[in-house]
């Protein structure tokens, strides 16, 4: 199943330095602005154009080709799993969500050259598009991974192990060696992977009508039926493995260690849809779907306990955040949620975005602060200091971002939807821009 991610909304890049607006139809050449210089892409040497913008009837100043944008980079440690509270993050006030870090203005909207992603841009320095993947001042790009051929649907890293797992859409999982970044095995799977997992031994990855278990110690195999189209989310609460299917069910397995096997525990009902996300925090199960819904779900006796229908569109993610649930969906927006008197859940902060929001991931930089990685359909994957919601960095990439993953000592990981796998770093040492 595939989403319409986009919503009939495509984000507008403004070229840098000057507004949106063009002159079509000047008379003379030599007062016209070259199309393609605009665009990135002239290589005509002379061009009978201007490689450069016109006076504007204003005192605003722009930045012209020769601007460029330097990035420094910081080196960290990593602090933890996602639902971690890091220092300066005043968790017990619901009232801080997007209060501090002053006003947050957006100046300009930057852009990939697309020469210099295929490798043959003749401006070097002087372009006036980004020649990076990423722009901020604290992480850095380490290398990239290529093999998959379409996008990348799941990103796991068993606790000390020295492999990194990847699915796509592409029908295979790929092993890569952590030391050397290179592929050593491709396995085909032969249905598309949904969603990748990595519990203790056991590699778990969700696929059409199946979730197949690899034990990487023993490797003793399993595949657990049950499951009626993909599997789109996988998640361990208790001693439980859950499952969200393409039918709105939601399927538990429990491991049994006198027969080294996943045995049906239960099945949960209630969504009317697929179950695209499910998270795991505080004796409860989050579970988000393309109802537009988020039920809450206890794991004492597995009853849904409460349904929230603030989102308008599909429920994309969901992660906990000390006391706090958040949540993104395509109808642009993250919204974090707070207990009430009574335990239920209510809204206390929505952060709006251009575009719809696909995927969120809860990290700490090098100074142990909050950080909320969010990768939106705009090919962008923004981060964000927590609870303000002050931007503090970007990466970009050729197609949407749908899966991240955080590594040790301060590594993360992002898989897109070419089936590039990039690997980034908190750092500490000032660094240029990636690129």
């Amino acid at each position: 199943m595939d989403f319409d991610l986009n919503g009939g909304n495509k984000r507008v890049f403004n070229r840098l330095g000057g507004g949106s607006t063009r002159s079509t139809a000047p008379t003379d050449s030599r007062q016209k602005v070259c199309f393609h210089w605009r665009a990135g892409r002239c290589n005509r040497s002379p061009c009978p154009y201007l490689h450069r913008e016109l006076p504007g009837p204003g005192p605003v100043q722009s930045q012209g080709p020769g601007y460029t944008n330097k990035r420094v980079a910081e080196e960290s440690g990593f602090a933890g799993p996602s639902h971690r509270r890091g220092p300066g993050f005043n968790g017990n006030s619901s009232s801080s969500w997007g209060r501090f870090g002053g006003n947050r203005t957006v100046t300009k909207t930057e852009k990939v050259c697309n020469f210099w992603v295929d490798g043959n841009c003749t401006y070097g320095d002087k372009c006036r598009y980004l020649h990076c993947w990423s722009k901020g001042d604290s992480f850095a790009l380490l290398t990239q991974l290529d093999g998959h051929e379409k996008l990348v649907s799941g990103i796991a890293l068993p606790s000390g192990s020295d492999k990194l797992y990847t699915g796509s859409k592409d029908e295979t999982l790929r092993v890569w060696d952590c030391a050397s970044g290179q592929c050593t095995g491709v396995l085909k799977l032969g249905g598309e992977v949904g969603c990748v997992l990595s519990e203790g031994p056991w590699l778990l990855v969700g696929m059409p009508n199946v979730v197949k278990a690899w034990n990487i110690e023993t490797n003793a195999d399993q595949s657990l039926n049950g499951p009626v189209g993909q599997v789109y989310s996988l998640v361990v609460g208790t001693d439980m493995l859950f499952a969200g299917t393409h039918d709105g069910s939601i399927l538990a397995w429990r491991y049994n260690a006198a027969t080294n096997n996943f045995e049906p525990a239960a099945s949960l009902q209630g969504h009317t849809l697929a179950v695209i996300t499910l998270y795991v925090g505080a004796n409860r199960l989050y579970s988000g779907s393309m109802d537009e819904s988020i039920k809450v779900w206890s794991l004492d006796n597995l009853q849904c306990i409460q349904t929230l229908t603030d989102h308008t569109s599909v429920v994309m993610s969901l992660i906990c955040w000390d006391q706090f649930l958040l949540s993104c969906s395509l109808d642009k927006t993250v919204k974090i949620w707070a207990a009430i008197e009574g335990g239920n859940l209510e809204v206390t902060y929505t952060h709006k975005e251009e575009n719809g929001v696909l995927a969120l991931c809860g990290v700490h930089d090098a100074e142990a602060k909050p950080v909320l990685l969010c990768s939106c359909n705009d090919n962008t994957l923004r981060l964000y200091d927590l609870p303000s919601f002050t931007e503090r960095g970007k990466i970009f990439s050729k197609e949407v971002i749908r899966s991240i993953q955080i590594g040790p000592g301060g590594i993360f990981f992002t898989g897109d939807g070419t089936g590039q796998v990039k690997v980034w770093k908190w750092s500490t040492e000032p660094t240029t821009a990636s690129s």
